[in-house]
């Protein structure tokens, strides 16, 4: 036999089919090896109960130990709180973690500016002040710490009235504020803190709704001092939206002395609806944060100068204000934006 292999044809002349000659073996046809139409082969896709096993653990696994470490850590008591009841701990893991839904979903705050608050150092952040509730306050040491780069947490100086209420107080205290006294206030800037104060008061938060956007008297300029003692920068801040979540269009003056309030406000759904009144309306909030205001050029004595502190205190007001017209100006809508 020779050592050449023998070639059969598949087909004859005609076309038709080759037959296998009688005592030979039957002629088979050799396909093509496969061609891949997309390239080289791809790597099997990963099952449906890994990808379901994956979700899972993301969604139960992480977060309970998270939960347990924070756990441990409050068990052991493994965190630091400072001179004035700071507990970064907790308000990182809880007090922050409450307030996102309300900063992201509820009012849906645009902060702008925030560059403007130093990276590192001390600064006064100095906002108009207004909502019936202060939850202005609150939205702003969201912006504050989710949106600077640094994450830098505010440290509000507040009223007595809030440190006076029993849940209230420990609360504020454990997030960061404090008296909105200038010792306070020097010694957080000194450290090298960002403190923020609302110098309308009460008077801000309380005003009617006929009156919103209206800045109120700012007192006489003791956070000024503050800043000019401590040579740190004044950052005005204005905030829109805070005015449309509780409408006041009415004040029970005997009601607010009988309970030892600065005023007992009634709104459109306030108190007729009764708990649901106290949902905040949806309003779209913008918080900006200015230019600095620089302070370390002035001379010491001029923190007891009474005409710098009414210019400084002016300026920052009349910044603030003119923001203020033209964020509304902007605005087309009170909830959508």
């Amino acid at each position: 036999m020779s050592d050449v292999a023998k070639v059969i044809p598949l087909h004859d002349a005609a076309g038709r089919r080759a037959r296998s000659a009688p005592g030979e073996a039957p002629v088979t046809e050799h396909l093509p090896e496969p061609r891949l139409l997309f390239g080289e082969p791809q790597p099997a896709a990963p099952s449906l109960p890994g990808v379901v096993l994956d979700s899972a653990r993301e969604l139960v696994a992480d977060p309970v130990v998270a939960i347990a470490e924070f756990i441990r850590r409050r068990l052991t008591g493994d965190y630091q709180v400072d001179e004035f009841g700071f507990d970064p701990h907790f308000a990182e893991n809880v007090w922050l973690p409450m307030l996102r839904p309300l900063f992201e979903s509820w009012f849906r705050v645009e902060v702008r500016g925030i560059e403007n608050v130093p990276a590192e150092g001390g600064a006064l952040v100095v906002a108009n002040h207004a909502g019936v509730v202060p939850i202005d306050g609150l939205m702003t040491s969201v912006a504050m710490f989710d949106h600077h780069p640094a994450h830098r947490p505010l440290r509000m100086l507040a009223a007595d009235l809030a440190f006076e209420m029993p849940v209230v107080g420990n609360i504020a205290r454990k997030a960061g504020h404090t008296l909105a006294c200038n010792p306070d206030a020097e010694r957080l800037l000194r450290t090298g803190e960002v403190a923020a104060v609302f110098p309308e008061g009460f008077k801000g938060i309380g005003k009617p709704f006929s009156e919103r956007y209206k800045l109120q008297r700012f007192g006489r300029g003791g956070f000024v001092s503050a800043a000019l003692r401590t040579g740190v920068p004044i950052v005005p801040c204005s905030i829109v939206g805070s005015e449309e979540i509780y409408p006041k269009i009415g004040d029970l003056k005997s009601l607010a002395r009988l309970l030892g309030m600065p005023y007992f406000p009634v709104t459109p759904f306030f108190p007729h609806l009764g708990p649901l009144g106290l949902i905040p309306l949806p309003s779209k909030w913008y918080i900006e944060f200015g230019e600095p205001i620089l302070t370390d050029s002035y001379d010491a004595v001029c923190a007891e100068d009474p005409m710098v502190l009414f210019e400084l205190t002016d300026h920052v007001r009349e910044t603030i204000q003119q923001t203020l017209y033209r964020l509304l100006a902007q605005r087309r809508n009170v909830f959508l934006g």
